[in-house]
């Protein structure tokens, strides 16, 4: 039987994490800030570059192994979303890009000196709908030209590019709406306060994210990544990696949560005996386990497809689902089993509570996931 053990990626995470205990995520959150030292460290170790073939300076692992370290740091404490961008945006250039982008780009990368960690595809007034995006790039006198606007666009300020996804031919002069946008590396340095303007959305979590506009914002005609006119085929290779490598973060929260509840239940007397004696607290917590644990089998399916250079759609579609669902119900258990005291700051619940729900709407929210299901795997008719 094949196992995904990988625990000797999952003991280097461990002490790598264990030198940023709770006391450092749980004061990065309260001042909204961003954990640089935790990135650097996992950055200077070379996880950050897990994907990036060894040819490239990279580890060249696979997505299974890539997925366990994304685990093994929500399983800790901390919170992938302020990294993972950097493991799984550059994938588009791996699979996508010339031989001149991937030399120029993939060994910065890997060693550190360059970020990528933003992918600007989602807009105010398309959202989900990227087939319909109005940002547009157009070739003109040797560069191409950017006009529109991005929204919940993540890390901008903690990246050195981006990959920006806009229409290059208009929606009705193609055959299909996933046909005429392509995908392009934006220099963020040089591009802001020259044409692109970032404005920060505060949110509930914290989570780095913003709007963004493009007024005639200039960049070199060999910054197209892939083919023009099939950017949306290019985007997919960093989607499906995004939503694995989010469903195994889910995961480790799932576990995260199951572990405290578990570990306060058996500490905690109420009444004269320990509250994990009663079956209406010991049986929410089993529950969640069975869930998480389940859903953690989807990701391996999910990982072993993408490994095998196959379609991961569906399996990256329905890992993320059921390990979003796992964790958030996993964090109910927990806040519930720690009472009142699951909502005061020093527990850690409610920060990973806050962090886990927001995997329920994005990178792609559960009604698109049932769309897809439904339209490629069930073969229902589109609903939209």
């Amino acid at each position: 039987m094949q196992t995904h053990d990988h625990a000797e990626i999952r003991d280097a995470i461990r002490a790598l994490c264990a030198q940023f205990p709770d006391a450092y995520h749980r004061r990065i959150d309260a001042e909204r800030g961003y954990p640089e030292e935790f990135v650097q460290a996992l950055t200077e170790a070379g996880w950050m570059a897990a994907l990036i073939p060894e040819e490239y300076g990279g580890s060249g692992l696979s997505m299974a192994e890539a997925s366990v370290i994304m685990e093994e740091i929500n399983r800790c404490g901390g919170n992938s979303g302020a990294c993972h961008g950097q493991m799984y945006v550059m994938n588009a250039i791996v699979r996508s890009g010339s031989d001149a982008q991937k030399q120029e780009y993939l060994p910065r990368i890997a060693s550190g000196a360059l970020r990528i960690q933003s992918m600007g595809v989602t807009e105010p007034t398309t959202g989900s709908d990227t087939t319909q995006l109005k940002t547009t790039a157009v070739r003109k006198d040797g560069r191409w030209v950017i006009n529109g606007q991005k929204v919940w666009i993540s890390r901008v300020q903690h990246s050195d590019m981006m990959i920006l996804l806009a229409r290059t031919t208009p929606v009705d002069q193609v055959r299909k709406r996933s046909e005429g946008l392509s995908c392009f590396l934006v220099d963020l340095k040089s591009a802001i306060g020259n044409g692109l303007h970032v404005r920060p959305i505060p949110n509930m979590v914290n989570h780095e994210t913003n709007e963004l506009f493009f007024d005639n914002l200039e960049i070199p005609e060999e910054n197209l990544l892939g083919p023009e006119g099939l950017g949306f085929k290019v985007l997919l290779d960093g989607l499906n990696a995004e939503r694995t490598l989010i469903a195994a973060e889910c995961i480790g929260d799932g576990y995260w949560f199951i572990d405290r509840a578990s570990r306060y239940a058996n500490e905690r007397e109420v009444f004269g005996r320990k509250i994990g004696q009663n079956q209406g607290v010991q049986f929410p917590i089993a529950e969640a386990y069975i869930e998480v644990e389940a859903a953690n089998l989807m990701r391996w399916k999910a990982c072993a497809k993408i490994d095998a250079h196959e379609n991961a759609g569906a399996e990256a579609n329905m890992a993320k689902y059921l390990a979003a669902k796992a964790s958030w119900e996993a964090a109910n258990v927990c806040l519930q089993t720690y009472g009142g005291f699951g909502f005061a700051s020093e527990y850690d619940i409610e920060r990973k509570f806050r962090e886990t729900r927001l995997y329920q709407v994005a990178p792609i929210s559960t009604n698109m996931i049932f769309s897809y299901v439904a339209q490629h795997i069930l073969g229902l008719p589109r609903s939209f």
